[in-house]
């Protein structure tokens, strides 16, 4: 069986077609490298013994997604995760978001509504929810009014494959991520964003190395154990997994309705100062951070109920913190040595 997996050498992509290519999955990547490298082949090479199939290409260009699924006309299966994925900065360039988010959706949508029957799964966010106002959050969960234009990508992006499988052929999966975290056991490949990390973790690995002078923590006023916000940190293994369960749902027909909803995260929250103390605990190394003002679009809390994706799908995420942690630390001493 082939397999998409659109921006398939970022950092959950590449550790999603490793378990895929694991499972004995054929995979066809689409990256456009704006926030990844052409050398995480080699790291998914080095893990499986196998290199994937590659195209570059940028999915908002509409006549190259129409040519490539007249290239790869066998493939009826996407796992669509380009996009791009920083709170702050989809704040300040929304329409870069809504361009890159929702366009290159629509385009693949269009192409895989053209076949007898498709399947596809849909990399959603946490954010879809705004503030719960119930911890921790069930599928149920209403849908706020988001914070954040990326957080509005991932929303609409629910609602077009809504109303898309209505009247296609199409199945689908939205799998609502919490925060994913750590590398690979192997630190062949893992997180490896391009600037400044726009994600706690890295930024706190690379302040750890000595990259960068400081970490800044967005506000300690939260009604929170410690200030300062929670968020469920889910191991990136753990992640991957959790779409190879959900493609395999779709594919044997196990799916109860054509679009089905799971959060997928550990069930448990961790403040920022927790993530920060357990990382000078895993690592051994103090880490100097300094206090600053709230960040515009940052919600106080959000942590997943994942009993659906537990039984519908026979998923659960094993890794702890610590594991999450300890792997990213190794990753990023890994590509600075």
């Amino acid at each position: 069986m082939k397999i998409v997996v659109t921006g398939g050498l970022g950092f959950i992509g590449s550790h999603t077609v490793v378990e895929l290519q694991n499972e004995g999955f054929e995979v066809v990547i689409i990256d456009n490298l704006s926030n990844s490298s052409r050398e995480v082949l080699e790291g998914i090479e080095a893990i499986t013994s196998i290199v994937p199939i590659f195209e570059e290409m940028d999915l908002r260009d509409k006549q190259s997604v129409q040519q490539f699924f007249k290239k790869h006309s066998d493939v009826s299966a996407v796992i669509h995760f380009a996009a791009s994925k920083a709170v702050g900065e989809s704040v300040e360039d929304p329409l870069l978001y809504y361009e890159n988010n929702i366009n290159t959706l629509v385009y693949v949508l269009q192409e895989l509504q053209k076949k007898p029957a498709s399947q596809f799964i849909f990399s959603s966010s946490c954010t879809v929810y705004g503030q719960a106002e119930k911890m921790p959050i069930t599928e149920n969960a209403s849908i706020q009014i988001a914070m954040s234009p990326y957080g509005n990508t991932k929303q609409i992006g629910e609602e077009i494959i809504t109303d898309v499988v209505r009247v296609s052929n199409i199945n689908a999966i939205l799998l609502r991520y919490f925060n994913p975290i750590g590398a690979h056991p192997t630190a062949h490949i893992g997180e490896l964003p391009i600037g400044v990390p726009q994600n706690l973790v890295p930024f706190i690995t690379q302040t750890g190395i000595g990259m960068r002078q400081e970490l800044a923590v967005y506000g300690d006023d939260y009604p929170t154990s410690d200030g300062t916000c929670v968020r469920d940190y889910i191991h990136v293994v753990d992640l991957a997994k959790a779409h190879v369960a959900a493609m395999k749902r779709l594919l044997q027909n196990k799916n109860k309705e054509k679009v089905e909803t799971f959060n997928v995260g550990t069930g448990t929250g961790s403040t920022v100062l927790e993530v920060i103390n357990t990382f000078e605990k895993v690592s051994g190394k103090k880490l100097p951070y300094k206090i600053v003002g709230r960040r515009e679009g940052d919600i106080t809390s959000a942590y997943a109920n994942t009993d659906k994706a537990n039984e519908e799908l026979g998923w659960k995420a094993l890794s702890t913190l610590e594991d999450g942690l300890a792997s990213a630390w190794k990753w990023e001493q890994k590509i600075r040595s």
